[in-house]
């Protein structure tokens, strides 16, 4: 009876949702032609929604994560409201029609690039950073001209709900609404025809959205994730590389996407990074000594599931031979999780091949640059690389690894910075994203040749096709 009752009200869903998109469809044809203005008001109206409620962003945060103020408005709403900033800046140049040059065989055309809105967007956005990477691609699909269906998590209920309360304030349902649900409410989206589809999440469920959006020929953005590397070469500032690693591997707890998963240290520098690494993590969490789990500035696991799942991938390890040389204890009344550090890691660990988005960090260690690179090329290709070196060895690196982005003698911070495209390649993500490449996402780049009226560059390549023809055709292959 109550699968009966759950497919019911997925089919009254699903009437529900092809009505409102057929709604958001008219908008999508009126705002097709939309200014630069009326797209900047919609975000100053984001921007300063923000800005009267940090107060109530911050306790939806600890609410759902625990996560301390600063860290909110550094990692969450900074990031959205510097987003909007750039993007207010420079949308009347992005959206400006640029001129082309015509080549010689084209003699007489004029050729120009003119952007238009894909239409009406489907963001799908994920738990890690509730309200960063739900906002962030709304942004760019306003300024593209898109009306959005926006789907927050499930797992993050204190943000899901407040994202609700502000789009229900700033938009009618016709130009941005907010559907919260579990993963079938996920499914009843994807089985509809969206313009474009930008979701963020694990590559097992971006595997899921890209087939159902080739049904409807969706284009999509898959912000993905996956093992990004952190490589310490022989010439690295060992302290400096230790101080920012500790950083980008345990703010939001680890439950970062850019967040290094795993340490590869040349050999002869192992002993060095790792109370390197002991005495980063006691400084940023436990200066005082009273143990880090009363920290204020370590965010929780998110839910019981997730905090389930990092302790077997701990308890795999140490079953399997790894050590634990820092850390290693865990609290589940509260979800907390005491960062660690592991060495002796093998490759038939589940640590070793999944993505952790957790506080544990595995060491490995290298005797050569080359044995690095091949190790980082054995897996999918990551979402991010990051190179600590204090030589040239790091382009050696750059040139023959992939990843989506790579950061040298830091950690997590290009995701900020407006002027990067963001995103993976391949497993790790399709698309880029945030400043001029998430305008690009959700938008077509509509290429147009103008022709002159009359003779032309190619009266003289009409049938019936004679020598003359044949002879300008010989030369444009030679010569052009």
């Amino acid at each position: 009876m109550k699968k009966i009752a759950m497919e019911t009200l997925l089919d009254s869903l699903k009437t529900e949702l092809r009505s409102q998109l057929k709604k958001m469809n008219q908008t999508a044809l009126s705002w097709r032609s939309s200014s630069a203005e009326e797209r900047i008001l919609r975000l100053k109206k984001i921007r300063g929604w923000i800005k009267n409620h940090q107060t109530e962003i911050r306790q939806a945060l600890w609410q759902d994560f625990q996560k301390p103020n600063v860290e909110t408005d550094l990692s969450e709403i900074y990031p959205v409201t510097s987003e909007i900033n750039h993007t207010i800046k420079h949308l009347k140049a992005w959206m400006k029609t640029k001129s082309l040059p015509s080549p010689i065989a084209m003699l007489g055309t004029k050729a120009k690039v003119q952007f238009e809105p894909k239409g009406v967007a489907l963001i799908i956005s994920p738990w890690n950073y509730p309200f960063n990477l739900a906002l962030g691609p709304l942004v760019s699909a306003l300024a593209a001209g898109c009306p959005v269906i926006l789907k927050p998590s499930e797992l993050t209920p204190h943000t899901s709900d407040l994202i609700q309360k502000m789009i229900s304030a700033l938009f009618s349902q016709e130009e941005v609404q907010v559907i919260q649900g579990d993963a079938s409410v996920a499914q009843a989206l994807l089985a509809l025809p969206f313009d474009h589809v930008f979701f963020t999440g694990s590559p097992q469920i971006g595997k899921v959205v890209m087939e159902n959006a080739s049904k409807h020929l969706s284009s999509v953005t898959l912000e993905l994730g996956g093992k990004s590397p952190a490589i310490i070469t022989e010439n690295a500032d060992l302290e400096d590389a230790a101080q920012k690693i500790v950083y980008g591997k345990l703010v939001n707890c680890g439950q970062t996407c850019v967040a290094p998963d795993y340490i590869l240290v040349h050999e002869a520098s192992f002993e060095r990074l790792l109370d390197h690494l002991k005495v980063g993590i006691q400084q940023m969490y436990d200066a005082d000594f009273k143990g880090i789990e009363h920290s204020k500035d370590l965010a929780r696991i998110v839910n019981d599931r997730h905090f389930t799942r990092l302790k077997s991938y701990l308890d795999d390890a140490i079953e399997k031979g790894a050590n634990v040389v820092f850390g290693g204890k865990t609290n589940p009344h509260h979800r907390y999780f005491e960062p660690t550090l592991l060495t002796q890691i093998t490759e038939d660990m589940e640590i070793a091949q999944e993505e952790i988005f957790g506080p544990i960090l595995p060491i490995l260690t290298y005797t050569g640059l080359e044995e690095a690179i091949s190790y980082v090329n054995s897996k999918p290709k990551p979402l991010a690389l990051y190179v600590f070196d204090n030589s040239k060895s790091y382009e050696q690196i750059l040139k023959q690894t992939s990843s989506g982005n790579a950061v040298i003698n830091d950690c997590v911070i290009h995701f900020i910075h407006n002027e990067l495209p963001f995103g993976g390649v391949n497993s790790s993500g399709i698309g880029k994203a945030h400043g001029y490449y998430g305008f690009l996402a959700f938008s077509n780049e509509k290429g147009v040749l103008k022709q002159r009226i009359g003779y032309n560059n190619v009266t003289l390549l009409r049938p019936p096709y004679g020598l003359k023809a044949k002879k300008i055709v010989e030369s444009l292959i030679k010569w052009f």
